[in-house]
C-alpha cells in the first residue's frame, strides 16, 4: 500500500512537471493559459504545486491546447501502455502544427470545424463558416485543410484523439476492471454536450465512409482502437477473476454493437429510447453475459 502511495505521488509530480514544461512554451501569460482551459488561475497555480490535483477534464483540454496527449501528461509518453487502446498510425493528426503559436491555431481551427459540423452537419458547414468562427480569413482555413474532405478526415481524428485522452484521462487510476468497464460504457452515452457532438461526428463518418474508400481505412483503425479498448478490459477482468471466462472478443463484438445500435436510436429520437434507457440495457448486459456469477 506504501508502495502504491508513493507511486501515485511520484506519477502527479512528474505530471506536474510535464505541464509546467508545456506551459513555457505557451505563448501567452500563465492566467491566459487558465482561461483557455477553463480553470480558474489561482486553481491552476494550486494544481501546479500539489495543493490541488488535475481533474480529467482539465488534463484532457491542456492536451489539446498544447498539442501532447494525456497519456504523455500522465505516463510520459505517446505510446505508453495504458487503459485505452492508443490511436492507430492512420487515426492520428497527419500534420505536425510545428510550434506552440501555430499550434493553439491549427487547434483553434480544428476545435470550430469540429463543433460546427457536429451541429450543423458536413455537408452544411463551408469554409467560409469555419474562417468566421475563428475571425481569420478563408485562406488561413486552407492553409490547414486544403479541401472540405481534409476538414472531415481531421474532425474524425480529432474525436478519435479526444475519446482517447478522455479516457486515459478518467481510467489511469481505475484498476479494478468491472469499474473501468462501466465508465466506459458510460463515457459512450450520447449525454448532452461533448459526447452528443462526438456521436453526431461519428454518424456523419460512418456515411460518407461507406462512400468513400480512403475514409474507410481511416474509419476501420479509429474503430479498432475502441474495440481493443474494450477486449483489453475484459481480458484484464477475466485475469482478475471478475468476468466469465467468455471468448473476450465475441463479447466485445457484441457490446460495441449494442452501444452502436442504441446510440444511433436515442440520435434519431426513436420513441422510447433515451439515454437512460441506454444506460440500463448496456449495465444489464454487462451483469448478465460479462460478469462472472
Amino acid at each position: 500500500m506504501l508502495l502504491a502511495f508513493r507511486l501515485v505521488q511520484d506519477t502527479t509530480a512528474a505530471l506536474r512537471q510535464r505541464v509546467r514544461d508545456v506551459l513555457r512554451q505557451y505563448p501567452g501569460s500563465q492566467r491566459a493559459f487558465a482561461e483557455q482551459i477553463g480553470l480558474d488561475p489561482t486553481k491552476l497555480s494550486k494544481s501546479l504545486t500539489g495543493t490541488r490535483r488535475f481533474t480529467p477534464v482539465e488534463l484532457t483540454r491542456i492536451a489539446e491546447l498544447t498539442g501532447v496527449t494525456v497519456n504523455w501528461l500522465i505516463n510520459g509518453g505517446d505510446d505508453v501502455e495504458t487503459v485505452a487502446a492508443a490511436p492507430q498510425r492512420t487515426a492520428r493528426p497527419a500534420r505536425d502544427p510545428g510550434d506552440l503559436r501555430e499550434a493553439s491555431r491549427y487547434q483553434q481551427i480544428l476545435d470550430a470545424a469540429w463543433h460546427l459540423i457536429a451541429e450543423r452537419g458536413y455537408h452544411s458547414v463551408r469554409v467560409s463558416d469555419v474562417a468566421k468562427e475563428c475571425g481569420t480569413s478563408a485562406a488561413t482555413i486552407h492553409y490547414y485543410f486544403p479541401g472540405r474532405n481534409d476538414l472531415l478526415t481531421e474532425t474524425l481524428r480529432y474525436s478519435v484523439r479526444l475519446a482517447f485522452d478522455r479516457q486515459v484521462a478518467e481510467l489511469h487510476a481505475v484498476e479494478d476492471a468491472h469499474e473501468r468497464l462501466l465508465r466506459l460504457v458510460e463515457l459512450q452515452l450520447p449525454t448532452p454536450g461533448l459526447l452528443r457532438q462526438e456521436w453526431s461526428i461519428w454518424l456523419q463518418v460512418w456515411n460518407e465512409s461507406a462512400l468513400n474508400p480512403d475514409l474507410q481505412v481511416l474509419h476501420s483503425d479509429s474503430y479498432t482502437r475502441w474495440h481493443d479498448t474494450i477486449a483489453r478490459t475484459i481480458r484484464q477482468g477475466q485475469e482478475q477473476g471478475v468476468f466469465a471466462d467468455t471468448d473476450a472478443e465475441e463479447l466485445t463484438v457484441t457490446l460495441t454493437a449494442l452501444i452502436d445500435g442504441l446510440g444511433i436510436q436515442v440520435l434519431a429520437g426513436r420513441p422510447g429510447r433515451s439515454v437512460e434507457r441506454m444506460r440500463k440495457a448496456l449495465r444489464e448486459y454487462v451483469e448478465r453475459e460479462i460478469v462472472r456469477h
